[in-house]
């Protein structure tokens, strides 16, 4: 800035007085100063108005913990019954909950908990007090007026870069918090119609506050680096501890910065072998650790050979075989009759997965879950042989599956103490499993009286003992519980411990969501999904009950629309070679009709519902499919290189208004997507353009791009390219 100045003269008469006053005494000062200050004060508070950015400011933080939940009919997909949007001013904006409270994310397909349920203490989850400071900025959407033209800059995005957090390390973790989830009220929205919705603004000046710059900016530009994590190519976000391999989360815990670095790759990794070979063997150095190379020296089931490791056929963590040991069980209970009346099965402590394995021949499919408290990693094997499997805990949290999902729960020597604690584990898994399902549990202790409490925990629950019996090839007790498939039995109770859920207690939401020390009564309407058990196999894939009510023909038209798309397109058009695929995941799930379309195919699809979406996995559930809930702003609960082919149905442009670094979506789909492996994208032009830059940025091939109006559908493959 340069300062004019006039020519010098001399001192007028009030600057010779000045010069020549007296000096002022510390008092005087000190009263000016005071005075000045008194002065600036009034003034400000005068002049200054009250802006409306720091009127929403104020509101977001006294309404941070209230959110309105979604009319029943638009998130509760299996009710039947619809009602019109109550308000005529567009979709309203969702406010995240204060970190005090676990989000919900997830309606139910049942019930929608009301307004008490959040004020309701026993409901409210026990937490930790987290400090202010750790609070996670306001989302992209709730922009301040001033930081709107900032935002639609876009400066180059360097992910990762040298300094702060962005070193290609592991980000720091943040211990037993929920992710702050913003959903987007959905109410109108057809389910099989999302790719019309937007979010409306309420107004002129919401709409100027709530601009939105693109997804993916075609201008930035990425500069990828390999995470540091000690447990390198098997780095497994929400599950390692700060990174570290040697040390595990007792329960799903992600890192407080968004995971940007890419996971390395095994020496030599080499592409699996086509099924059904690669059940047989796999390649031990695309999943081989210390721990697994000391298990595997103590395991009849399991040899390492050269460079494979094999799983003998008659060979399993069962004597005998798992063949042997499951003709036993159907020589226990005749009615359990596999593939027909049982399709879905969950088998908790993954060890071999011979009892998935074996009941493939039957036509279940067995969703092995391994324990994350398991550090030989038997679920990554599990899936690189091409079984169902995925990882999580028995904690203080539901797992993440709908209610009265599975018809089988299975639990051989998996030492759970499912009577400690109140029982709270064996709860959920009442939760879980359907009204009349078994629960099937083995021990080596031969007699399982002797587990301290178990018959006790298991009269609480009313489970009826239906099998017991001691097998002397297997060395197994093996015992067979039945959930009661009616109320009776709970009624006639002589003690109500545990004491029935209130009614307003979701028992679908499954997201982050505590387990509660309470019991859930079976379906008692025959509106009510559960009442009745599901047609038998393969009937039951497109047979649509009648509790789905006004969503029947809607399911009925997605069944037909993607059993076209997958004949005359995916399998032929996208230049993909299935002889290669077995797991697919399909990452925004409606009514699972893209796994049904490929049930023919030997292949098998984890179908994940977004939180924010409305709740239709009941609906994939009930038709004999498998999959989970999930938040795609957080890593997914699966171990590196997991899948063969991943499948994204305008899942992007769903997301535009919920993850803070939608860029992190990408880093994730790297990470679980195997070397060789396929994607293919579906989405809108104007979020598909700069998605192909970012995937040719990671080396990604381009097969296929086909675009039409606005709408785009892209064919990827991941190649072994690591920065």
């Amino acid at each position: 800035m340069t300062v004019f100045r006039g020519p010098p003269g001399p001192p007028s008469a009030l600057v010779s007085w000045w010069r020549r006053r007296p000096p002022l005494g510390f008092a005087a000062k000190v009263s000016i100063a005071i005075a000045l200050g008194l002065t600036f004060v009034i003034t400000w508070t005068t002049l200054s108005p009250t802006s409306s950015s720091q009127q929403i400011s104020t509101e977001r933080t006294y309404f941070t913990a209230d959110i309105a939940e979604p009319p029943p009919v638009s998130r509760n997909a299996t009710s039947g019954h619809r009602k019109k949007p109550s308000s005529s001013r567009g979709h309203k904006k969702r406010r995240p909950p204060a970190r005090s409270h676990r989000p919900n994310a997830t309606p139910s397909p049942d019930a929608t908990a009301s307004k008490a349920n959040r004020t309701d203490p026993e409901s409210t989850p026990e937490q930790e007090p987290i400090n202010e400071q750790e609070r996670e900025p306001a989302s992209e959407w709730e922009t301040e007026p001033g930081e709107e033209q900032e935002q639609e800059q876009e400066p180059e995005l360097a992910v990762p870069e040298e300094n702060g957090e962005s070193n290609g390390k592991a980000p720091k973790e943040e211990d037993e918090k929920a992710p702050d989830l913003e959903s987007v009220d959905e109410s109108n929205v057809l389910d099989g119609d999302e790719e019309d919705f937007e979010e409306k603004p309420k107004s002129k000046d919401s709409k100027k506050k709530k601009k939105l710059p693109p997804l993916f900016s075609s201008a930035a530009h990425y500069h990828w680096k390999l995470c540091s994590a000690k447990s390198g190519n098997h780095y497994t976000p929400c599950v390692d501890f700060d990174g570290d391999g040697s040390q595990r989360h007792h329960e799903r815990s992600c890192p407080r910065s968004p995971v940007t670095c890419l996971v390395s790759l095994p020496k030599e990794y080499k592409l699996p072998a086509p099924w059904p070979e690669r059940k047989e063997k796999v390649w031990y150095g695309n999943v081989g650790h210390p721990r697994l190379s000391s298990y595997v020296k103590d395991q009849s089931w399991l040899n390492r050979t050269g460079e494979h490791l094999v799983f003998p056929l008659d060979e399993s963590e069962f004597k005998g075989g798992a063949r042997h040991y499951i003709e036993s069980i159907d020589e226990m209970v005749p009615d359990i009759d596999w593939g027909k009346n049982i399709r879905i099965a969950l088998d908790i402590g993954c060890k071999s997965a011979g009892f998935g394995v074996a009941l493939l021949e039957k036509d279940v499919i067995t969703l092995s879950l391994g324990l994350t408290s398991d550090q030989t990693d038997l679920a990554q094997v599990a899936l690189e042989r091409g079984i169902p499997a995925t990882i999580g805990s028995l904690g203080s949290r539901r797992l993440p599956f709908p209610s009265g999902a599975f018809d089988v729960i299975h639990c051989s020597e998996c030492n759970i103490p499912w009577h400690s604690n109140g029982g709270k584990l064996l709860l959920e898994m009442n939760r879980i499993l359907r009204p009349g399902g078994y629960f099937i549990i083995s021990s080596r202790h031969g007699d399982l009286e002797s587990e301290e409490g178990i018959s006790a925990s298991m009269t609480a629950v009313c489970w009826n003992t239906i099998a017991y019996s001691s097998d002397d090839v297997s060395e197994l007790g093996v015992k067979i519980f039945q959930r009661p498939a009616s109320n009776e039995e709970y009624d006639l109770r002589a003690k109500k411990d545990p004491p029935f859920c209130k009614e307003d207690q979701n028992k679908a939401t499954a997201w982050y969501t505590p387990i509660k020390h309470c019991l859930h009564k079976a379906p008692a309407g025959i509106e009510e999904r559960g009442s009745e058990w599901p047609e038998e196999w393969p009937k039951r894939l497109e047979t649509y009950p009648d509790w789905l009510g006004d969503l029947q023909a809607r399911v009925a038209a997605d069944h037909s629309h993607w059993k076209a798309v997958v004949e005359k397109s995916y399998l032929d058009g996208l230049g993909i070679n299935w002889t290669n695929i077995r797991n697919v995941l399909d990452m925004k799930a409606v009514y699972g009709g893209f796994a049904a379309a490929l049930s023919s195919e030997k292949v098998w699809v984890m179908n994940v519902v977004p939180v924010h979406a409305p709740d239709t996995l009941p609906v994939i559930y009930e038709r004999g499919l498998v999959g989970a809930y999930h938040d795609w702003c957080e890593p997914f609960s699966t171990y590196p290189r997991s899948y063969d082919l991943l499948h994204a149905d305008h899942l992007f442009s769903r997301l535009k208004n919920r993850c803070k670094e939608p860029v992190t979506i990408l880093v994730e789909l790297d990470r679980i997507l195997r070397p060789g492996g396929w994607a293919i994208i579906r989405e809108k032009l104007e979020i598909l353009d700069p998605l192909e830059a970012i995937l040719k940025s990671l080396h990604w091939e381009i097969v296929m791009t086909f675009r039409k109006d606005k709408e785009g559908i892209m064919s990827v493959k991941k190649t072994t390219w690591r920065p």
